[in-house]
C-alpha cells in the first residue's frame, strides 16, 4: 500500500521562488524533525517561512492522521511561483521603470517513513 502524504502549503509568501527553493533543497527527503532544526539555524529569511508550513505539515500528520512525528520523512518540498506583484518607481526623464515583486506558493508534504 503506498503511504499516504500530508500536505501543508503557504501561499503568496513574499519571498521568490529561487530563493525558498534553495533553502527546500538543503530539508528535501530528510527526517521532519532534523529539518525543523536545521531550518531554525539557518540566517535565512526563507528558512523563517518555510519552517512555519513545516510545522503545519507536521501537526497535520499528528492531528488528522495519527502519526508520531518522530516517524515522518519531508517527501515533498516545492516553491512554485505565485502572483506577480507589479509596483512603479520614477525613471529618467519622466518615465517609469517597472519593479518587479515575486511571491511565491511554498509545498512541503510529509509521510512516514525511516530515514
Amino acid at each position: 500500500m503506498a503511504e499516504k502524504l500530508v500536505k501543508a502549503e503557504a501561499k503568496m509568501v513574499r519571498i521568490s521562488p529561487r530563493k525558498a527553493d534553495r533553502i527546500l533543497k538543503l530539508i528535501r527527503g530528510k527526517n521532519a524533525a532534523a529539518g525543523l532544526t536545521m531550518l531554525q539555524f539557518l540566517p535565512h529569511s526563507a528558512a523563517r517561512y518555510i519552517e512555519k508550513v513545516l510545522k503545519s505539515a507536521i501537526a497535520n500528520a499528528e492531528h488528522n492522521n495519527k502519526l508520531a512525528k518522530d516517524n515522518l520523512v519531508i517527501a515533498q518540498a516545492v516553491a512554485n511561483s505565485g502572483t506577480l506583484l507589479k509596483r512603479w518607481r520614477a525613471g529618467g526623464k519622466g518615465r517609469a521603470q517597472r519593479i518587479k515583486k515575486y511571491t511565491s506558493h511554498i509545498r512541503i508534504a510529509v509521510q512516514e517513513g525511516s530515514r
